[in-house]
């Protein structure tokens, strides 16, 4: 054998793990030769073998026509017992050929049934399956999620899964939306809205927190990759140093506790936490906390808190909609974008802002930003300028309530905004 060859299958061999007992263990760290100037010094080279350990390791297995090669034992695995003629094996006793069916009733390592030739596969009832997919693209919100990203806007499913959760039927919903979920384009679900904010919907902060729990790990493992996110409102957080505004804002609204929804983040059991601000303008007035205070204190906590190191937070404001349309003039949209949009960002308090445009009262009144089939105004040209900022604005659509149709009515809100919150039931 020349001495080529035997270099050749002796690295070959060292790289498989068989080496000779004695001497051809992994060398330690070497000198590395041929580096060039300024190496740092703690750069070294770890052989599994040098070449001329490599041709030992070699001659080993194959001097005497492969001696030792032959009479090394194989790897033991997992093989059946036979006595004669039976063998003691898992099945129906009967030696089968590779492509013939499955024996009946037969099942793998969980215990599901295994698939037979010919046969309809077993699928577990919880798994998203591609036509699950399919099926969800084919309905009006499936074609909406089309339309949203057709239009360069950034995705999510926005839905409510805590009476899902409290019926029982948590996996049921999870199947349903996150079908919609699996659109191409889409980039996470928002299972949560007002979260804690009505104290009767969870009768406590532990079934509150069992139901994020429990919701994220659902989501999580039928939509891996995907994000999450809940929204809240955390009313303690604009009362600054007030003391007296933090406890009795801590007894009204007992499961909105900003420690517990900042540990979801910490958890990853989120990752985006939406804080609405619409309570700014009227929940302080007993402490003489304007709006614009209320915003800077609360923006003051969030920073405090590092949340933004465990995940993302948005600010969500409805307040530039109106019965109609928004009726504010240039003035007063921008001192209204400075305030609700520009102050968040700039103060590093959230990520991204979503602004509501368009919700229906229960009285059947609509409340808009731009007036009737999506006729242009001064507040929505006020917003058209925030350009530089599009990519971190979102807001919230429902495609089962268009102004004009769901083609027409994306690609206007696309104007302004880089991300869309769609709503599916």
């Amino acid at each position: 054998m020349t001495k080529r060859k035997i270099l050749i299958v002796g690295l070959v061999l060292a790289l498989l793990g068989i080496v000779a007992p004695a001497s051809a263990h992994a060398q330690p760290a070497r000198p590395c030769e041929d580096l060039p100037p300024g190496t740092p010094s703690f750069v070294v080279c770890t052989w599994l073998a040098t070449p001329e350990e490599a041709a030992e390791i070699a001659r080993f297995w194959l001097g005497n026509d492969g001696e030792n090669m032959k009479a090394a034992d194989p790897n033991p695995g997992k093989f059946g017992v036979c006595e004669g003629i039976t063998c003691n094996t898992e099945g129906d006793g009967v030696a089968h050929e590779i492509g013939d069916p499955d024996v009946p009733e037969a099942t793998d390592d969980e215990g599901k049934p295994e698939c037979a030739q010919g046969e309809t596969c077993y699928t577990d009832p919880d798994e998203i399956s591609q036509a699950d997919v399919e099926k969800a693209a084919l309905t009006p919100a499936g074609q909406s999620t089309k339309n949203a990203t057709g239009t360069g806007l950034r995705t999510w499913i926005d839905t409510e899964l805590s009476d899902d959760w409290k019926n029982g039927k948590l996996a049921e919903a999870v199947k349903r939306v996150g079908a919609l979920a699996a659109q191409p384009g889409v980039v996470g679900i928002r299972f949560a809205t007002q979260l804690g904010y009505d104290s009767r919907a969870f009768a406590s902060a532990e079934e509150l927190e069992k139901f994020v729990t429990e919701t994220s790990a659902a989501l999580r493992e039928a939509l891996p990759g995907k994000k999450l996110a809940v929204h809240t409102v955390l009313p303690v957080l604009g009362c600054g140093a007030d003391e007296a505004c933090k406890g009795e804002l801590a007894k009204k609204y007992p499961l909105l506790n900003p420690d517990a929804f900042g540990a979801f983040l910490a958890k990853s059991l989120i990752d985006q936490l939406g804080l609405d601000n619409g309570h700014l303008a009227t929940e302080y007035a007993a402490w003489k906390i304007d709006a614009v205070t209320a915003q800077r204190n609360q923006s003051i906590e969030i920073r405090a808190k590092s949340w933004d190191a465990y995940g993302h937070i948005a600010a969500e404001d409805a307040t530039f909609t109106a019965a109609g349309s928004s009726a504010l003039t240039e003035e007063q949209a921008t001192k209204a974008i400075t305030e609700r949009v520009v102050a968040p960002l700039q103060s590093d308090a959230a990520e991204s802002v979503v602004l509501w445009t368009r919700w229906q009262a229960a009285d059947g009144t609509v409340h808009r930003v731009l007036g009737e089939k999506l006729a242009d105004n001064a507040t929505w040209g006020q917003l058209r300028k925030l350009a530089a900022v599009k990519p971190r604005l979102a807001t919230i659509y429902d495609p089962a309530t268009p102004e004009v149709d769901v083609t027409s009515d994306l690609k206007k809100l696309a104007e302004v905004f880089g991300q869309v919150y769609l709503r599916a039931e």
